[in-house]
């Protein structure tokens, strides 16, 4: 409990050091034990009995006058456990509070809540909040800072109850109570009178009659603070721990999470001064990007920059930088980042302690449940019950149905890894996750491909991907471990399975166009196809390659040298499929790089093979093509002919062409459609077949091609002289997920900076 006896844990440090004593060597001359002494020493007892000050005083070998000062003090902490009307015991320690502006305005809303209900009969239950989060992100310092900040609302007093709930036998109800109730300055012959089983009735009157904010700091469980929730009253409880205290019934909740970038470069610059900071804000950036933003590794940081003042703050980001030793940088004396996360960590049951441990495994930001069943060997219920069990301790976030742990958290969870597990179990987990996610990818990407489509018969998954829509939000929400497994996969060898991997995901690339990993993909299944020595694979893997290179990286020279290297082994291989889509790529990047001539060529080759291997999605791509190239050179009417009968095509072909190329071909052929009309400053046309691929795109979910197309309808709407209605499509483009093309959204940006006062 905060307040005046806290002086006495101080005075009694100061003399133990002046001694030279250490905790054991005064709790041996003391007879005191080494935990009452800490507890002392950091207030978490601030009465302590006359005998235990004198035995303490005796170990220290104080004078009479020193003895008598510490006895004073000692009396001084029991008396003054309670701050009576007038009297704040305000908290302290809490100078460098950066941020939380939402939280405190949500506590200092439901404290003039509470404050209303002392004239109201009809709700008189007290108001009591549960501010719960993962290890340092700052949940006592919240709960003080409120204390002092909403004083006021709270005239007699306010009192800041310790639980230890982090101790291996954290004090009961009744000892809290009790302790609450010598705060209160209730006689020990009242207390005796009523006797401990009248203690709770005596709590509950005394909290009911005044306005008092209680903060139950370091709660352990449900079942220690549930019977210390007064109920009536004007008052308001705070309680604070790492668990979420699902158990508790009517409390407000305030979950707690990391620092914003830019609270935690505040919370920084406060430590160590704003001249270091401003100095180098980036390096200052890198330190709290590598905290992970996180309160406590933040106050860590801060404090080896202020007491090492000639360190330059870029030198501790270099020394964050190093994975392997930045929980060991994140300690300074007896505080650390991974003392706070081994509390917690200790406090799990065997089952949920190897999933934590094993979900450092994870390559991406997060998983689902099927991925940590696969890491523990569960069935999916059993593994989703050990998640939410980490959810509730504070060890673990969600987000709908994805798991995520804090960096450093995974960190931690790495080391143990490391000294609590086997390393060939270890080893068995990883690649059990890395085959299932690598199948699981093949089937999923198979719902977008010609020659597959929907789930083969007696498929047995984890993961429900009885939709092409199911299968499309699967690969994008698992895409970072996928492809950590894919790269896996290629160091290890295992080439016919990289291939399979990068052949199934052909066509869903097309869905997820602004995934910029792609390149790397397709970079990797063609090397894996080298490795095997078939040229036929090569080949096809090279023009994925190509096309890679052309839409998501922009590089048209290197896409044309990949599509020569895709052409020689097509060649080799006397396949005219691929030769063709050689060409087709060629004919795509020669486009954009201007030279119109060799993409002519190139097209009327690719159209020829295309027809002479009865590809019918080759020979829908190449006329599209030779429109684009129309079009590219300024001839407009032309390109709207070839457009049509692009379109007459897909239309006569029917469901010989697969249901997804033709839903892109569409909206592209709208979209192009809608730029040459543009061109010829036909503008209703335009709009209308801009509009229509703008909505296709929204229908089928593809949000990468949806915010490159209103990009284009911006333009067109801005050329017909109509800035308000481009101004609402640029904002529209900001409102998409995270799905949307980063280069157009940062082009709406620009826009929307431009059209301002037009």
């Amino acid at each position: 409990m905060t307040g005046a006896g806290e002086a006495f844990g101080v005075a009694l440090r100061e003399l133990r050091v002046a001694a030279s004593l250490t905790l054991e060597g005064l709790a041996e001359a003391s007879g005191v034990s080494v935990r009452g002494i800490g507890d002392l020493e950091r207030g978490r007892r601030t009465a302590p009995q006359r005998r235990t000050v004198a035995a303490l005083a005796d170990g220290l070998g104080l004078g009479d006058a020193e003895r008598e000062r510490l006895l004073a003090t000692a009396r001084a902490g029991r008396s003054t456990g309670y701050a009576p009307a007038g009297v704040r015991a305000l908290p302290r320690g809490i100078v460098d509070f950066v941020g939380r502006t939402r939280e405190m305005a949500s506590l200092t809303e439901l404290a003039e809540t509470a404050a209303a209900r002392l004239s109201t009969a009809k709700d008189p239950g007290q108001v009591a909040v549960a501010v719960s989060g993962p290890p340092g992100t700052g949940k006592t310092t919240l709960a003080l800072h409120a204390a002092r900040e909403l004083a006021g609302r709270f005239p007699d007093g306010q009192l800041v109850v310790d639980l230890r709930g982090m101790d291996e036998e954290p004090p009961g109800p009744a000892e809290l109570m009790l302790i609450v109730l010598k705060a209160l300055q209730v006689a020990d012959r009242d207390l005796a009178r009523t006797g401990p089983q009248g203690h709770p009735g005596l709590y509950r009157q005394l909290l009911a009659e005044r306005r008092c904010l209680l903060v139950l700091d370091n709660a352990r469980d449900e079942g220690q603070v549930r019977p210390l929730l007064p109920g009536a009253g004007a008052g308001m409880v705070v309680v604070t721990s790492r668990r979420m205290l699902t158990g508790l019934e009517s409390v407000y909740r305030l979950p707690l999470g990391e620092l914003t970038p830019t609270e935690a470069a505040a919370f920084l610059t406060g430590l160590v001064g704003a001249e270091r900071a401003v100095a180098d804000p980036a390096s200052l950036a890198e330190v709290a990007r590598l905290c992970g933003h996180l309160p406590l590794a933040l106050r860590v940081a801060g404090s080896w920059l202020a007491t090492r003042t000639g360190w330059s703050v870029r030198r501790l980001a270099d020394r964050l930088a190093l994975e392997d030793r930045r929980l060991d940088a994140l300690s300074t004396g007896d505080i650390g980042v991974s003392a706070a996360f081994d509390l917690s960590y200790r406090q799990l049951t065997p089952t949920a302690a190897r999933m934590f441990r094993r979900l450092s495994l994870i390559a991406g930001p997060d998983v689902g449940t099927a991925g940590a069943a696969r890491l523990t060997g569960q069935e999916m219920f059993d593994a989703e019950d050990t998640l939410e069990e980490l959810v509730e301790a504070g060890l673990l976030g969600s987000d709908g149905e994805r798991y995520r742990l804090h960096d450093l958290l995974c960190l931690f969870a790495r080391t143990r890894l490391v000294a609590d597990e086997n390393a060939e179990a270890v080893d068995r987990a990883a690649a059990a996750l890395d085959d299932w996610l690598l199948r699981t990818t093949i089937v999923a990407g198979r719902w977008f491909e010609p020659d597959h489509g929907a789930l083969p018969s007696g498929w047995q998954g984890t993961v429900d991907l009885s939709s092409a829509d199911l299968a499309r939000r699967w690969l994008k929400d698992e895409g970072a471990n996928w492809l950590a497994a894919l790269r896996r996969a290629a160091t290890a060898g295992e080439h016919a399975v990289v291939v399979e991997v990068a052949e199934a995901l052909h066509w869903f690339s097309d869905q997820w166009i602004s995934w910029v990993h792609w390149p790397e993909v397709f970079g990797i299944a063609a090397g894996s196809a080298h490795a095997l020595g078939d040229p036929l694979l090569e080949a096809t893997q090279l023009n994925y390659h190509a096309w890679a290179l052309l839409v998501c990286e922009g590089r048209l020279h290197d896409s044309v040298a990949r599509a020569d290297q895709a052409l020689a082994a097509a060649r080799r291989a006397g396949d005219l499929q691929q030769e063709a889509w050689a060409h087709q790529y060629r004919a795509w990047a020669f486009r954009k790089i201007g030279d119109h001539v060799t993409s002519g060529k190139d097209i009327v080759r690719a159209a020829e093979l295309f027809e002479a291997a009865g590809d019918v999605h080759g020979s829908l791509q190449c006329m599209h093509s030779h429109a684009l190239s129309l079009m590219a050179q300024g001839k407009s009417e032309e390109a709207l002919v070839s457009y049509r009968r692009t379109h007459a095509f897909l239309w006569q072909a029917g469901d010989r062409v697969n249901p997804h190329v033709a839903d892109i071909t569409r909206f592209e052929l709208h979209s192009n459609m809608g730029v040459a009309y543009a061109q010829l400053k036909q503008w209703d046309d335009a709009l209308v077949h801009l509009w229509t691929a703008v909505r296709m795109c929204h229908d089928t979910g593809n949000t990468s091609l949806e915010s490159r197309r209103l990009i284009d309808l911006g333009g067109v709407l801005i050329d017909a002289g109509r800035p308000a209605e481009a101004r609402d499509v640029y904002a529209r483009v900001l409102t998409l997920d995270a799905d949307a093309d980063p280069r157009a959204v940062t082009e709406a940006r620009e826009r929307l900076d431009g059209l301002r006062g037009l």
